[in-house]
């Protein structure tokens, strides 16, 4: 059988993502590279390999750029730790058949799938011909959706200590231990809540959380979210003071001593530090891939504050951490979705540690958006989504992910529109970490054209959906000076890393973007979908 990378073989999997071949007999790393990462080979070192992966500083045509083939050799002769994450690309082959057969990157999920792609051809064999035979990329419609959400009206507090084992629901009860073994939680200290979506999680706090003697809100978001704004909108019509961090400019850290005084307030005798309020913590931007320290939740909790820790943004396995081991949040929100690159539908999970329960949430007639989740056949559902996150496990998710987002942002870094005289100006400006060992998964950026003007991001978004690319807006928020010269924030494109995310879907975002070096490529693009009498779409 022949390969995208030319040889032939079917002894094994193919790391690059193009083909099912062994690379490792043409590739040869040096003793040097190989204890890069394992034997605390960071920071400088790391940066410094990245960027002796690209001999060239500049491309300033698109055409100009590395084959994948060629470039995956080089990333591999650097990093051949990413080797080691091979079983990723067997399970991303046997049960996420879709995004190969229908050529989708799906870089724009934030959260953790329940099920695979395979199960859902086995549930809905009809949906699942629907979704193979189609070279789209795009969600489908299932028939059989593993589960079904319906409302109940039940007490809040009730839910949490005893939700998710009561006899009526199977379902319920398994899909909850599940999580909580996957999120690595007791369930004998939590109890988990389901809700329908993320934004329902968040609303039921604020609907439920004793602003009336609690008063602060306080968030720490570089980002619009609207999970947390339907939040704040809920506190403060319950008479909730709610803040925010502020984020330097340009590079979108916590400006710690503005956070600290929020979060210390004024000095109050030790019995006046109760009752402080709620500060919700995301550990990470799910927007610049920026992480914060754990820290800041216990100096929350050390001054009389509950903490919401919102784990959206978390890779999957990363509750693991020592970190999150030893700052234990009050509650935890976190959504769970069906199928990757496929069926966005889930839940909202919200988890209350069961101690405090009864204090910092009131039962209230609005804990309406409390689910019930029912299925035909409870008894034979596996949940491989999370089983898969379980055999790969925390290091090698990691790792995995650590080389592919830093290696996409040192690959954007280096385009650079031509110029008759210096150097052009840069295609692409990173938001937030730029090439850092210990950064998230997400990445934020934007466009820029030839005169130094922003290109649309949701533009940007719709001509790589158009090339089987699924990239992600969001808008930068929270700015500190100059940043607030923007005002209502800053539009940027996101890219998301997922567990099963690999070498090529990276390269065909850096194969994307740098069509954008084409002053006209935006016109090409309207001019050649009209003349295939497809339906315009304005950008």
């Amino acid at each position: 059988m022949s390969s995208f990378c030319g040889k032939r073989g079917d002894s094994a999997t193919c790391h690059c993502g193009f083909c099912r071949l062994p690379l490792l007999a043409i590739l040869k790393p040096s003793p040097q590279t190989q204890t890069l990462i394992s034997h605390g080979g960071r920071h400088r070192d790391f940066q410094a390999s990245m960027a002796s992966l690209i001999p060239i500083p500049h491309f300033t045509n698109h055409e100009s750029l590395p084959p994948m083939e060629q470039s995956f050799s080089t990333f591999i002769q650097s990093f051949p730790q990413y080797l080691e994450t091979e079983q990723a690309d067997r399970i991303r082959e046997a049960e996420y058949s879709h995004l190969s057969v229908s050529d989708h990157a799906c870089l724009d999920y934030v959260g953790h799938g329940l099920f695979s792609h395979r199960q859902q051809q086995i549930q809905s064999p009809d949906a699942a011909a629907a979704s193979t035979s189609s070279s789209a990329a795009v969600h489908y419609p299932i028939e059989n959706p593993f589960f079904e959400i319906s409302h109940k009206s039940i007490s809040l507090n009730f839910e949490v200590k005893h939700g998710s084992g009561c006899p009526e629901s199977e379902l319920e009860s398994r899909i909850g231990k599940r999580i909580m073994q996957f999120m690595n939680i007791s369930d004998e200290e939590y109890g988990v809540v389901f809700t329908a979506n993320e934004p329902s999680a968040f609303k039921l706090v604020a609907d439920c959380y004793p602003f009336a003697t609690n008063r602060n809100l306080l968030t720490v978001y570089d980002h619009e979210n609207d999970a947390v704004e339907t939040m704040t909108k809920a506190a403060m019509k319950r008479g909730a003071r709610v803040s925010s961090a502020e984020f330097s400019w340009p590079e979108l850290r916590i400006e710690t001593d503005k956070l600290q005084r929020e979060i210390v307030g004024k000095k109050k005798r030790k019995n006046e530090l109760q009752n402080r309020g709620l500060f919700v913590f995301p550990a990470k931007s799910r927007v610049t891939g920026a992480n914060y320290s754990y820290l800041w939740m216990n100096l929350a909790q050390e001054n009389g504050w509950h903490v919401l820790l919102d784990a959206s943004a978390l890779a999957p396995k990363e509750m693991e951490t020592l970190g999150f081991s030893l700052f234990r949040p009050d509650l935890l929100i976190c959504p769970f979705y069906k199928v990757f690159g496929e069926n966005p539908s889930g839940f909202g999970c919200l988890i209350v540690r069961k101690s405090i329960a009864a204090s910092i949430l009131e039962d209230s007639d609005k804990a309406a958006s409390i689910v019930r989740l029912n299925a035909p056949a409870a008894s034979s559902l596996e949940f491989r989504g999370l089983d898969h996150a379980d055999e790969l496990g925390l290091i090698a998710i990691n790792a995995r992910a650590r080389l592919l987002v830093n290696w996409l942002v040192n690959s954007l870094l280096r385009l650079r529109h031509p110029s008759s005289v210096g150097v052009g100006v840069q295609l692409v400006r990173i938001y937030g970490p730029g090439v850092e060992f210990d950064r998230g998964t997400a990445v934020g950026f934007n466009v820029f054209d030839w005169r130094g003007e922003r290109v649309d991001p949701a533009m940007v978004q719709k001509l790589a959906g158009r090339k089987g690319i699924s990239l992600g807006c969001g808008s930068l928020r929270n700015l500190g000076s100059p940043g607030k010269r923007d005002g209502g924030g800053i539009a940027v494109v996101t890219v998301a890393i997922g567990m099963v995310t690999n070498f090529a879907d990276v390269h065909r975002v850096w194969g994307l973007v740098s069509r954008f070096l084409d002053a006209d490529f935006v016109e090409k693009e309207r001019w050649r979908y009209t003349v295939l009498n497809q339906n315009t779409v304005e950008v």
